[in-house]
């Protein structure tokens, strides 16, 4: 009975291995196929739908950046109070069409009227004793500029004494007492001595006055004025000695000045004399009046000059100021444009214009140019008859960006 029942129990349990493992097996092999299916479905996928899911991914980005640029440009704008209008000195204008002139552009250099200027210097080798006019001083005609000493003008002040001594006894005898001859050598001698002064640079208050002083302290003259003007040069020191001819002053009258255009040596615009141009340095702008156009090809530039008469009365132009040049051409009608001050970039470096919306708020306006005519730009992407911040436009750029700063956003 222990014999029996133990291979009953040995029996038992090889049948219960077997039900377990054929169990495991069963379980197991569904898995390992819906494993296999998984793999091949997403090996199937991957070429086609991976690329569909990217290009969907994309345009919803550019949806949303662009509700978010439609976003921005709705809130871009800004409103101010009279009184920041007031402060600001915002203007606002209509955009009409205007009948303008295409601009042609050179640039200039403003120059001193050569023919209302004058070097001051010495005749004669001499010494500068002193100064009596400063750089940038508005002097007078006959006002005096600077004295000096030369052994020369001793010789010449000497002979031009002794000259008026016998002339005015000679004179006083007269003609029939001393004869013609006498009389005439007397009077010549004395005009040569004045001349050979006055060539000297010395006026002819001072040679009167030499003549007429014994006393006059000798080898020391003093050159004054020729017309009023400004001191626009005083390149010399006191006790330096000065060679003939050396410049010690340039004097000229800036009411009138030059403006010295180049143009191009392939531009064929013909400028007559009268022809008028816009003069444009920084901010100031004026009308000038061609006087005179060069004929010659300067050799290293590859331009030729246009030489034009600046009205200077107010005195807002110097010597030495390089100047934009805008020439007027044919002329065009129906063209919109605006003043540079009108224009700002944005963030992206693209021309924009502040116009009033519906709101009544400024917003910014993206804008192309095009044309240059004078003083006005010429402009497309907007239409006619808004109204548009003609000067201010910096002012209204910083409200909208204040208005658009997130202390929040990193």
């Amino acid at each position: 009975m222990t014999f029996l029942h133990s291979k009953k129990c040995i029996l038992l349990s090889v049948l219960l291995a077997w039900q377990v493992q054929a169990t495991e097996t069963v379980s197991t092999e569904p898995v390992q196929e819906h494993s296999h299916n998984h793999d091949a479905h997403g090996q199937h996928d991957t070429p086609s739908n991976t690329e569909q899911a990217a290009e969907e991914h994309e345009e919803h980005e550019e949806h949303e950046e662009h509700e978010e640029h439609e976003e921005h440009e709705e809130h871009g704008g800004v409103s101010l109070s009279g009184e920041q209008v007031a402060m600001a000195d915002i203007h606002l204008d209509t955009l009409e069409p205007l009948s303008l002139s295409e601009s042609v552009y050179a640039p200039g250099e403003i120059k001193a009227n050569g023919y209302q200027s004058y070097i001051v210097s010495p005749r004669v080798s001499s010494v500068v004793v002193k100064r009596h006019a400063s750089l940038g001083e508005q002097v007078k005609q006959d006002q005096p500029l600077v004295s000096l000493f030369s052994e020369d003008m001793i010789t010449a002040q000497s002979e031009l004494q002794t000259a008026a001594v016998e002339w005015q006894r000679i004179r006083k005898l007269g003609q029939a007492a001393v004869g013609e001859k006498r009389y005439v050598a007397a009077r010549n001698d004395y005009q040569a001595a004045s001349r050979r002064l006055q060539a000297f640079g010395l006026s002819l208050n001072i040679i009167n006055k030499i003549a007429e002083t014994p006393d006059y302290p000798l080898g020391e003259y003093t050159l004054v004025a020729q017309s009023a003007g400004v001191v626009m040069t005083d390149d010399f020191n006191q006790g330096q000695q000065i060679a003939p001819g050396q410049a010690l002053m340039l004097v000229s009258d800036e009411s009138q000045l030059w403006v010295e255009a180049r143009l191009p040596a392939h531009n064929d615009l013909h400028l007559a004399a009268g022809h008028t141009a816009s003069v444009v340095v920084g901010d100031i702008a004026a009308t000038a009046t061609v006087t005179q156009e060069s004929h010659t090809i300067d050799p290293v530039s590859r331009t030729r000059t246009v030489r034009l008469n600046l009205n200077n009365e107010a005195h807002k132009f110097h010597s030495g100021m390089f100047a934009d040049v805008y020439f007027s051409g044919p002329q065009t009608s129906r063209v919109l444009a605006v003043q540079e001050s009108a224009l700002m970039r944005d963030a992206d470096g693209d021309w924009q214009l502040f116009v009033v919306d519906e709101d009544g708020e400024l917003v910014p306006k993206v804008v192309q140019l095009g044309n240059r005519y004078g003083k006005w730009q010429q402009i497309s992407g907007v239409e006619a008859n808004v109204r548009y911040v003609s000067r201010g436009a910096f002012f209204v750029a910083s409200e909208i960006a204040k208005g658009g700063f997130d202390p929040h956003n990193h």
